[in-house]
């Protein structure tokens, strides 16, 4: 911990540089998996890109004090040597915990536990004005809840307590195959109410055929164990959408059963990307099949694939975006993806959710944000109320070079997502104008807790996650018109965010170490 007090004791005096400047800052975190440009300088950025230690684990209590840089699948690691597992571990291993607090992931288990930040129990946090603090959901609640939706507006993240439990050396899974929406809204009910899954979430292959997978923990499998991350392994996508074929039906007792050790599972999307790498092959002009999987397999990762995806700037032609419906709406929903000018691509990720505090919802009150979360009060409901869908929306789109029409096609999808009173996730672009932004968000409850912890003079919420949507300028000479042309040329702009994911470099997750 001496370290750990040294280097926070060192960032909070920067932070309080910044303060008396009154000039804003960014942090750095040494990687992102957000899908937004970094605007990050030398003159407006406090580094926390060695805050990268798990702590402590304490098996009494079950939990784990880690630094925010910490990425998931280190702190896996280090919880799996006491026979332990986060209570939810989002499914791509570079993710890290400050970015999973600040940043509103989730992932299968949170339909039992909410999202990542409801199984923190406390932050320690540098205000603004270089203060050094401590939120919990007893102590600073407002903070805690609004840095948990704030994504870094509010203050620094620099070490955390994160809720643990027993783990299993295995997970069983069943893979339940369905015809339509409805049906697949059937089974994700039934499962729930089943006490014994402990995992949840769906694959959406085409508007009548859609999977349901749901695991427990195991000792001992069955049958021989299933792997998901060596190269030669198939896809996880794939190997779901072939056992879906091998499922009788939707009863629970036709789903096909694997079993697959823990560690794959919880990291089973991070080859390709869920199914984001399959694009890739087409770009390249690579035949999609086993054998360019085998080979390709260094590059289909996605710390790799985050770090090509801004370099190239590909982010700025693909629909990336995770939004969260409510039960009642999740056909009409599918409906709407499925026609091409919404959205027209498949797979889909559907991820149930328990509904909690955070990203300051005009929805949500003030008194409920101060308190503990509807599914901490209630954690054996199981009415649609309590739950949200959320679909995994990543694919080309159909509009890669027309900015207006790709504008268009990111805000016809927020417009539809507010009429079924659903939600987005902001970890990508925002295509909102400001006064939009603001209607769903609560900026007088926000900017008072910005005002009440010293943050006014830094970039606020819409700020940072907003999406430029004036008209783009066009080119000032020949030259730049010249190289816009040579970057459009199918496949440079890949090509060269190939060649910056092997030379590594500002986008790469540096590696943890265990204290």
């Amino acid at each position: 911990m001496e370290r750990h007090n040294a280097a926070v004791k060192a960032i909070a005096s920067e932070v309080e540089r910044f303060h008396q400047l009154q000039r804003p800052f960014r942090i750095y975190h040494g990687s992102t998996n957000s899908t937004r440009q970094s605007q990050h300088g030398p003159d407006n950025t406090i580094s926390t890109a060695d805050l990268t230690h798990v702590l402590d684990i304490n098996t009494t209590t079950r939990t784990a004090l880690v630094e925010p840089n910490v990425p998931m699948d280190a702190l896996a690691q280090a919880t799996a040597a006491h026979h332990l597992v986060p209570l939810v571990v989002m499914e791509f291993p570079g993710i890290t915990v400050g970015g999973g607090f600040s940043g509103t992931s989730g992932e299968s288990s949170s339909f039992r536990h909410g999202f990542f930040d409801a199984t923190v129990n406390w932050i320690e946090f540098i205000l603004p004005n270089g203060e050094i603090t401590r939120a919990s959901k007893t102590d600073r609640t407002d903070l805690f809840w609004g840095a948990a939706s704030a994504f870094g507006t509010l203050g620094v993240v620099t070490m955390l307590e994160v809720q643990l439990r027993p783990a299993k050396p295995f997970i069983e899974l069943r893979y339940y195959s369905t015809s339509s929406m409805d049906e697949a809204m059937h089974v994700f009910r039934a499962v729930t109410n089943d006490p014994s899954t402990e995992y949840l979430d769906g694959i959406v292959y085409a508007r009548d055929h859609v999977v349901v997978c749901a695991g427990k923990l195991v000792d001992v499998p069955r049958t021989a164990p299933v792997r998901l991350t060596r190269p030669w392994d198939e896809w996880y996508y794939l190997r779901a959408q072939n056992r879906s074929h091998q499922s009788s039906g939707p009863a629970l007792n036709q789903a096909a059963v694997d079993y697959i050790p823990l560690a794959d599972y919880l990291f089973r999307y991070d080859r390709g990307a869920f199914w984001v790498g399959r694009y890739a092959y087409s770009y390249f002009f690579v035949p999609f099949i086993y054998l360019t999987r085998v080979l390709l397999d260094w590059f289909m990762h996605t710390r790799v694939m985050y770090h090509a995806l801004h370099e190239s700037g590909h982010a700025k032609r693909y629909i990336i975006q995770d939004v969260a419906v409510p039960y009642a709406g999740t056909s009409e929903f599918v409906n709407w993806l499925d026609n091409k000018e919404n959205f027209g691509a498949y797979p889909i990720w559907l991820c149930p959710l328990r509904h909690g505090p955070g990203m300051m919802e005009r929805s949500v009150s003030a008194a409920e944000k101060s308190t503990e979360s509807e599914f901490e009060k209630k954690p054996n409901a199981t009415t649609d109320d309590y739950y949200l869908m959320n679909f995994g929306l990543w694919a080309p789109s159909r509009h890669p070079s027309d900015r207006s029409a790709f504008l268009t096609q990111n805000r016809r999808l927020e417009r539809k997502v507010l009429d079924l009173q659903g939600k987005k996730w902001l970890y990508a672009h925002a295509y909102y104008t400001e006064d939009e932004f603001w209607s769903i968000y609560d900026k007088k409850q926000y900017d008072a807790l910005r005002e009440k912890y010293h943050a006014s003079y830094l970039p606020d919420l819409y700020q940072k996650v907003r999406v430029d949507l004036s008209p783009q300028q066009g080119s000032q000479n020949w030259v730049d018109w010249a190289k816009s042309v040579i970057w459009e040329i199918r496949p440079v702009s890949g090509l060269y965010g190939v060649y910056k994911a092997l030379r590594g470099g500002e986008y790469f997750i540096r590696k943890s170490k265990t204290a």
